[in-house]
């Protein structure tokens, strides 16, 4: 018997759209990739501006919450055992108040959301972030008593004379801010992780630090600002080197009023235009059946 001749010329289907893909040149893919990130990024973007003034307060420890303690008793123990506290220490309990009470929200503050908002993830990460950034506002609400407090206590006082005032009265500001640490940067991680589509991650993470990149240069700009505008009339800036004239209360004041604003707009955003913001868990998910679906298909 005489053998079939091998077929060589089958008639091949392409899949619908495949040759049409196959006709695009690559800049179109390209100019497709730079709108969709264009687009991310305009979405987001609102959220991102609300959360600068946050930033804002965060570079206060650092600054003139050390410059508060350098005036104050900073003074430990007696006789041989007495000792100065650098002020720059109490940066420390930010990260310290950071460390103890984490684990508090994970076992306790969460399961008692969940009772209360019926809710399997206890609170959004939209919530957690306004949470934060609330507990930054009465941070500098207390920075604010408390520098009036030292003013009081600085009268009649001669330049570079230590008020008789205990450095510990900072503690309450800088262990707020820690707590608002917990909430609203962890928030912010999650949230522009998961604002993004997964090819996109990168784009989540530049937009969470950029908040704090940018909000350090604001920082910069808004006391500039502030020396110009409280020097006009030959008065004492609020940022005096004497500190017995300086007045960082209305500075602290001016935070706060800035950023109870920034919290307004900022609810009303997530009211109106992220109310479907997905949790940790969700996003997590998401990459999960994502490298699935990727692994899949490569087989």
């Amino acid at each position: 018997m005489q053998a079939k001749p091998l077929q060589t010329d089958k008639h091949i289907t392409l899949k619908p759209g495949t040759e049409k893909q196959q006709q695009q040149p690559p800049s179109t893919k390209t100019d497709r990739n730079w709108v969709q990130t264009a687009k991310t990024i305009l979405r987001l973007l609102p959220i991102w501006a609300t959360l600068l003034t946050f930033a804002v307060i965060f570079q206060q420890p650092a600054t003139f919450f050390t410059k508060q303690g350098m005036t104050m008793s900073r003074t430990i123990g007696t006789g041989k055992t007495k000792f100065m506290i650098p002020p720059a220490t109490l940066q420390s309990s930010i990260t310290v108040s950071i460390i103890l009470l984490m684990p508090l929200y994970d076992k306790l503050l969460i399961p008692f959301a969940r009772l209360i908002t019926r809710s399997e993830k206890g609170i959004s990460v939209t919530q957690r972030m306004g949470i934060g950034m609330f507990l930054s506002i009465v941070a500098m609400v207390i920075a604010a008593l408390v520098e009036e407090k030292r003013l009081e206590k600085s009268r009649g006082a001669k330049t570079g004379e230590v008020v008789e005032m205990n450095i510990f009265w900072l503690l309450p500001q800088y262990i707020l801010l820690g707590i608002s640490d917990i909430f609203t940067v962890v928030g912010m991680q999650e949230f522009f992780y998961g604002e993004v589509p997964v090819k996109m991650r990168t784009l989540g993470i530049a937009l969470y630090t950029s908040v704090f990149g940018v909000g350090s240069f604001m920082s910069a700009l808004l006391i500039c600002l502030v020396e110009v505008s409280t020097r006009w009339r030959n008065e004492e800036s609020w940022f005096s080197d004497d500190m017995r004239e300086a007045r960082l209360d209305k500075y602290y004041w001016l935070l706060a009023i800035l950023s109870s604003g920034s919290l307004v707009l900022y609810l009303v955003l997530c009211k109106f235009f992220y109310s479907g913001s997905r949790s940790g868990d969700e996003v997590e998910m998401e990459v999960v059946e994502s490298g699935r679906s990727s692994s899949t298909g490569c087989t």
